[in-house]
């Protein structure tokens, strides 16, 4: 098949749904088929040859973080240009309900057409408003999927239908064997953050506030964090003691982020909520991390309830704390969660993954007799 997959945030600035997308591509070349990928993305980024650039994004908030989108006649008429060049048997399109390309491409293509719902939000005023205006484009949709059963909920609570559920998938073998960073982990312990440093719902500031305890009882712990933003407002919320063990690498490249993953005793996912799957985890889990991750629905169903990855209570520094501790003094039961997450992770390669998404490309073929996706008139 010839395939087109849709982002709606820009391509320069990491995120879950933006590696989704790039990672089933990967996978979809790799069972043969041809693909093509529109996304935002600014002009000097530098792209391989199966993503297309549909021009600079712009930052609004969206599902309680800052969603880089693109919207607008401009971005329509590259959207409609695309698909008339691209001759697509089917059009994928990801979070058609955020207000940027997929949604666009809802509104301009006939044919087959599946989209894939990523976003947990129960509360959402902004979907259940627009959710009249969404119709339009999804009742061209022929084909739901949804990355959990948290995010199938939003869609059916909020814009009605239903989905099959297919997981976000993960490629395991690029996390498995990776080297750590010279000198990590290290003869006093280390606990690891990766993720948007400046995203309230990450709950970097749980962690940390955890590690100021933590820090103060264990004079050689250190804390890696890896991910965007700003390195200094992170350490002033840590005892001025205590900030030269928090080292902060910054936005690390794939190759890196496998590595630090390797690099500690314990990877801490702190996240407070917005989560509807939790690709973080499932690359841990890859590299044969031993996690230790809020209790918060995604999670626990990822973590299989707790057997693959410790859980303690979403915003509390204290339990985290105690639940670190326990970890760090007890190599055995870290050694149990990574076995068990190795094997939990199976479950969610890309291997696996793809060819559940191909199975629901056709699907929705014989929705499109007559010939492949079209762009209409504009």
């Amino acid at each position: 098949m010839r395939i087109g997959l849709v982002c709606p945030y820009t391509w320069d600035v990491p995120g879950g749904v933006q590696q989704h997308i790039g990672d089933l591509a990967e996978a979809l070349m790799g069972l043969g088929h041809e693909v093509s990928v529109l996304t935002p993305c600014d002009a000097e980024t530098e792209l391989p040859p199966h993503i297309v650039s549909a021009g600079r994004a712009v930052a609004v908030p969206y599902n309680g973080s800052v969603a880089r989108l693109s919207f607008g006649l401009r971005s329509a008429g590259r959207v409609r240009r695309w698909i008339r060049e691209g001759g697509f048997d089917v059009l994928h399109v990801h979070e058609p309900a955020a207000p940027s390309l997929s949604l666009l491409a809802c509104w301009v293509a006939d044919g087959p057409i599946v989209a894939t719902f990523h976003t947990s939000n129960p509360r959402s005023r902004a979907m259940a408003a627009s959710a009249a205006m969404l119709q339009t484009a999804l009742e061209k949709v022929n084909g739901r999927i949804a990355v959990s059963e948290a995010a199938r909920r939003t869609l059916v609570e909020h814009l009605g239908g239903d989905a099959v559920l297919i997981p976000n998938g993960v490629s395991v073998r690029r996390y498995e064997n990776a080297e750590p960073l010279p000198d990590w982990p290290g003869r006093g312990g280390s606990i690891g953050f990766l993720g948007r440093m400046d995203e309230p719902r990450k709950g970097l500031p749980v962690l940390l506030a955890a590690f100021n305890e933590l820090g103060r009882r264990r004079p050689g712990l250190r804390l890696l964090v890896a991910g965007p933003g700003n390195v200094e407002e992170a350490r002033a919320r840590v005892d001025p003691a205590l900030r030269e063990r928090v080292v902060a690498l910054g936005l690390v490249s794939d190759a890196d982020k496998a590595r630090v993953y390797h690099s500690v005793d314990v990877f801490c996912a702190p996240n407070l909520g917005g989560e509807s799957f939790g690709i973080v985890l499932t690359e841990a889990m890859s590299a044969g991390s031993a996690i230790l991750a809020s209790d918060i629905p995604a999670f626990r169903h990822v973590l299989r309830g707790g057997t693959a990855g410790a859980l303690f209570g979403a915003g509390d520094p204290v339990a985290l704390a105690a639940a670190a501790g326990s970890l760090l003094d007890a190599p055995g039961r870290r050694a149990e969660l990574s076995a068990a997450a190795r094997e939990a992770v199976r479950a969610y390669d890309w291997s696996a993954v793809a060819a559940d998404v191909v199975r629901v490309y056709e699907a929705v073929l014989p929705a499109g007799v007559g010939g492949p996706v079209r762009a209409e008139a504009g």
